[in-house]
């Protein structure tokens, strides 16, 4: 047997997948937690040796004689979050996290140095949100001083990981491009932007490698931590979302994945640069040699976990009470952001349940209309990408909100688009699987063809309903309404 390892080092857990890529199934998977620091101020910080730990735990449940059969490695990663390290490779301070919203003042100062928003656009293809890595950095700078000094390596979580595998310190161009600190439409650090923070940034960041390549190969140290074998190829790996692109086969034109998480993500291939100009589609590039233009919003499963824990109600519980309400839940509208938002843009945001009355003010209608929240924001996204002319054909939908039947119908009748489901429950880890056997026999072939290979997908399509779908869109407007209304109080 020979297999492929995909490493998933997601914002709650550590997910290591063994692939037999000849009998196309699935041998090993384990998963272990990972914890968060959340504070009022916005912060969300883990620690480096976290990912550490869970690495080795998640590789310590695998079967010592099957980790033996791991012919290469491919590792996906939460994107943005800023790992800084000193010239040892120790962590400096924690690590800031994609959802951390508390770097919006570092936002204004670097916004303001490059000349405004359209300026930064004009630079990189994207303006400075907090999400990214670009405003952590100077963060760091202005609030520990000390460590900024000692900084040596800006890394993402999953050049990371690839650093724990092969000692070498590496990006490569989809993650690299959701730090702010790229210019994503010539694909390379931008030495302008870094200026903004600090000249040593430039130096701080990692080589970087081109999609099909390897980052390194599993050192002697590694293999002896992990129990896998030594000198077998580490591919370039990639954010979450470009890694969840190749594991949905969302490789081409026209397919958009949609990934029901703690955050939700829309995005699709693109074979020339989608920038922007209000900033709401990320620019970002691809971990397979094109564009991976995206919408993320922060909170999606965070509303309806949140709620569920509320109503002291199971997955299937609320799924059950958000299904009595009708479409709309009788005009009753959850605005969810409970960690801030990312798109739109409201660092400063809250959750607020609105448009309630007597009437109207019953469970299930707010456990439905949290549901539909998270679609209504994927559907900010879906406008962006027609106004910029990408043509979408069909969704593949992805994360743990996917396995739940009535979101699935939501998304198709919200987005007006056939809804398709992989075969599976692991994207990004056999995104990462696959890159990593791209990797290995790609011989400068395109990716395409393993995606068709190894990528299953289950059933039939579920499509839209014309009388829901028109439906939702009376839904959306009220939803829009309200957020209309309110951005203000958050801006």
């Amino acid at each position: 047997m020979k297999t492929l390892c995909g490493i998933d080092l997601g914002t709650q857990s550590c997910k290591v997948v063994l692939y037999d890529y000849e009998k196309k199934a699935i041998a090993a998977k384990a998963q272990v937690p990972v914890d968060m620091i959340a504070e009022n101020d916005g912060s969300r910080e883990q620690k480096a040796e976290w990912y550490d730990t869970a690495l080795k735990a998640a590789f310590d449940k695998l079967d010592g004689a099957l980790k033996k059969t791991i012919a290469a490695i491919g590792v996906s990663g939460h994107q943005h979050s800023f790992v800084p390290l000193d010239a040892a490779g120790k962590a400096l301070s924690n690590v800031k996290l994609w959802c951390d919203t508390s770097t919006q003042n570092e936002c204004d100062d670097l916004t303001k140095a490059a000349g405004g928003e359209a300026a930064l656009i004009k630079l990189t293809g994207l303006p400075m949100r907090p999400g990214y890595t670009a405003p952590k950095v100077l963060w760091l700078k202005k609030h520990k001083p000390e460590a900024f000094a000692k900084l040596a390596h800006i890394l993402l979580p999953h050049d990371y990981i690839n650093w724990l595998l092969t000692g070498e310190y590496t990006a490569e161009y989809g993650d690299a491009s959701g730090t702010a600190l790229f210019d994503v439409r010539e694909r390379k650090w931008s030495e302008k932007v870094c200026a903004y923070i600090d000249p040593k940034v430039i130096g701080c960041l990692p080589r970087l490698v081109k999609p099909g390549e390897s980052a390194g190969a599993v050192s002697a140290a590694a293999a002896n931590v992990y129990g896998i074998p030594a000198g077998i190829p580490v591919a370039a790996g990639g954010g979450d979302n470009m890694m969840g692109a190749i594991g949905t086969g969302a490789v081409r034109d026209g397919t958009l994945t949609m990934s029901l998480g703690t955050s939700g993500t829309l995005f699709g291939f693109s074979n020339e640069p989608v920038i922007d100009p209000t900033g709401n589609l990320a620019a970002f590039c691809s971990s397979t040699g094109g564009w991976l233009p995206l919408l993320c919003t922060m909170n999606c499963t965070v509303a309806t976990e949140e709620l569920r824990e509320l109503f002291s109600l199971d997955v299937k519980a609320f799924d059950g009470e958000a299904a009595k309400a009708p479409i709309g839940a009788e005009g009753l509208v959850v605005l969810p952001f409970f960690n801030g938002e990312r798109t739109p843009n409201l660092p400063y945001g809250r959750a607020s349940i609105n448009g309630i009355t007597t009437a109207n003010f019953k469970r299930e209608n707010i456990a439905r209309a949290s549901l539909e929240a998270a679609i209504f924001g994927m559907r900010i996204g879906l406008e962006g990408f027609h106004e910029l002319g990408f043509k979408a054909r069909e969704i593949r939908l992805t994360g743990g909100g996917a396995k739940s039947p009535l979101w699935q119908s939501i998304a198709a009748n919200v987005m007006n688009l056939p809804v398709r489901l992989p075969a599976g429950d692991e994207a990004a880890a056999m995104g990462g699987a696959i890159q990593a056997l791209w990797c290995l026999e790609g011989k400068g072939a395109g990716i395409e063809a393993f995606t068709e290979a190894h990528v299953g997908l289950e059933g039939n399509l579920i499509n839209p309903d014309p009388a829901s779908a028109a439906a939702y869109d009376k839904a959306y407007g009220e939803y829009s309404r309200y957020l209309g209304a309110l951005s203000p109080l958050y801006k």
